[in-house]
C-alpha cells in the first residue's frame, strides 16, 4: 500500500491532468465507432487514434487482438490492452472499457453535433462521452498520474479497450474469453460501465439478456380483398400483445437487488413490411428485448415464445388457405443472448473497490444489480467474479449525452487508489 502522502500526490496530479482528459475525450468523440450492425465500420479508426494517444501519454506496451469480422470493411474488430508491471505478479487488476458507441439517433433532438465534443457548464457533450469514453479516459489517467510520479502499483495492471459491447460482445470480450488466455482466476476485474451519480453503487449482478426476432409469414394480397390472403401484420400484432400479457403474468418473481425488481419484456424494434397502405403484408417482423432475473433460465422464456407463436399460427391460418398451401408460419430467432449470474459480495474485487470508493467519497458502497448488459456478464459466465462501477449521470444512449468532468476526476481517483491497494 502506498503512503497517504503518495496518494495525496496522485490525487493532486489527477486534478492537474484535467485539461488533457478533456482533450482525449474530444479526440475520441470525433471518431464514430459503430458496429457494422449499426451501419458503421467498426472501431478500427478509433482504436488507431487511441493507440497513438496511449503512446504519447507514455504507455509503451500495447497489445492488439483482432477478432475476425467479415462484415467490417477492414475484416476485423480491434481489442487493445496496455499493461503496467506491479510489485506483485500473482494477480492483475483489470480496468476494462469499450470503444464502440451507439448511433446518435434523431439528430433534431441534439443541441450540438454528436460527433463534436462541446465543453459547457462542467460537462462534455457528445455521443460516447459517458458511455464509455469516461471509463477509457479515467482508467488511462489514473495510471498516468501514478506513472508521472514514478509510483509502482501493488499488483500488475492491465487497461482493456475492447470492441462490440453495444451489439453483443461477440467480437470483444466474448471472443477474447473464448480464444485467448488473458485472465486468471485471482485477477481483480473492474468494468466501469454502470453506476450512479453519488458514486456508491457497485454492480454485482445483471439480468440475463434475451433479444428475440419474431418473423410472421402470411399471404400478401390487395387490402380490398383480405379473404384472398392472410394478414401477417394482424397475426404479429396479436402475438405481440399475447406475449406481453403471458410473460408478465408467468414471470413475477422480484429481486430487490435490481431496479426494476422484476424481469422485463419489452417489444421494441419493428421492421417495415409493405410500402403502401392498400396492400396486406405477407410478412411482419418485430423484436422483444427481455431482461430476465438470474433466477429464470432464458430457455424457459424462449419456450413461452414458441408456445404462444404456435397458438397464434393456428388461430390465423384459415381453413381455405390451409388447403391451398397457405398458412401462418412464425419463426423465433435469438439476436442476442447472455445468461448472467452473481458476483459474491465477499469477492476480493468487491472488497477492494469498496474500500477505494469509501476512501475517496467518504461513504460506503451499496451493492446492486442492473438490467444488463456489460462485459461483466460474460466474465461471470466464465467463472470470473467481475464487478461494475463508475460515477455516472445516466446519460447513456440519450440525445445530448454528456459526461460530467467532476465524475471523471472522482473515478480516476478511485482507480488510482485501487492500484495502490493490496
Amino acid at each position: 500500500m502506498w503512503h497517504n502522502n503518495d496518494i495525496t500526490k496522485v490525487f493532486k496530479r489527477i486534478q492537474q491532468l484535467q485539461p488533457e482528459m478533456v482533450r482525449l475525450q474530444a479526440g475520441l468523440t470525433a471518431i464514430p465507432a459503430l458496429s457494422p450492425i449499426s451501419k458503421g465500420i467498426g472501431e478500427v479508426k478509433k482504436a488507431e487514434y487511441l493507440k497513438k494517444a496511449l503512446k504519447q501519454l507514455g504507455f509503451s506496451h500495447i497489445e492488439e487482438y483482432r477478432a475476425p469480422d467479415k462484415d467490417a470493411p477492414c475484416g476485423y474488430r480491434p481489442n487493445l490492452i496496455t499493461r503496467i508491471k506491479g510489485k506483485n505478479h500473482s494477480k492483475t487488476i483489470w480496468l476494462i472499457s469499450h470503444i464502440d458507441i451507439v448511433p446518435p439517433g434523431a439528430r433534431n433532438l441534439w443541441l450540438t453535433d454528436p460527433y463534436k465534443a462541446v465543453v459547457k457548464d462542467g460537462k462534455i457533450f457528445g455521443r460516447g462521452t459517458e458511455d464509455n469514453q469516461q471509463a477509457i479516459v479515467t482508467s488511462i489517467f489514473a495510471a498516468k498520474a501514478m506513472k508521472d510520479l514514478n509510483l509502482v502499483p501493488e499488483y500488475d495492471v492491465a487497461l482493456g479497450f475492447l470492441a462490440d459491447e453495444e451489439t453483443g460482445s461477440h467480437f470483444g470480450i466474448q471472443w477474447l474469453l473464448d480464444h485467448k488466455k488473458l485472465f486468471r482466476k485471482p485477477d481483480i476485474i473492474i468494468v466501469p460501465d454502470s453506476g450512479s451519480p453519488d458514486s456508491r453503487e457497485i454492480e454485482i449482478a445483471e439480468k440475463s439478456i434475451l433479444w428475440l426476432k419474431i418473423t410472421v409469414k402470411g399471404s400478401q394480397c390487395h387490402a380490398s380483398m383480405p379473404h384472398k390472403g392472410i394478414n401477417a401484420h394482424r397475426a404479429g400484432a396479436h402475438l405481440l400483445c399475447q406475449l406481453d400479457d403471458v410473460l408478465h403474468r408467468q414471470f413475477k418473481l422480484k429481486d430487490r437487488l435490481f431496479n426494476p425488481a422484476v424481469s422485463t419484456f419489452e417489444p421494441t424494434r419493428k421492421d417495415a413490411n409493405v410500402e403502401n397502405v392498400n396492400t396486406i403484408p405477407g410478412e411482419d417482423i418485430f423484436y422483444f428485448d427481455c431482461r430476465i432475473l438470474p433466477k429464470y433460465k432464458p430457455e424457459h422464456i424462449k419456450q413461452i415464445f414458441r408456445q404462444e407463436a404456435a397458438k397464434i399460427a393456428k388461430k390465423f391460418t384459415q381453413p381455405l388457405h390451409a388447403r391451398a398451401g397457405f398458412k401462418v408460419r412464425i419463426t423465433i430467432e435469438p439476436v442476442n443472448e447472455s445468461a448472467s449470474s452473481y458476483t459474491a459480495p465477499s469477492a476480493e474485487a468487491v472488497k477492494m473497490l469498496g474500500a477505494s470508493i469509501k476512501y475517496v467519497i467518504g461513504k460506503p458502497p451499496i451493492l446492486v444489480g442492473i438490467g444488463g448488459g456489460t462485459f461483466a456478464a460474460h466474465f461471470r459466465q466464465h467463472g470470473y467474479p467481475a464487478v461494475v462501477w463508475s460515477t455516472l449521470g445516466e446519460m447513456a444512449h440519450q440525445p445530448n449525452e454528456f459526461c460530467l468532468i467532476k465524475n471523471m476526476i472522482t473515478d480516476a481517483k478511485v482507480f488510482a487508489h485501487l492500484l495502490s491497494c493490496r
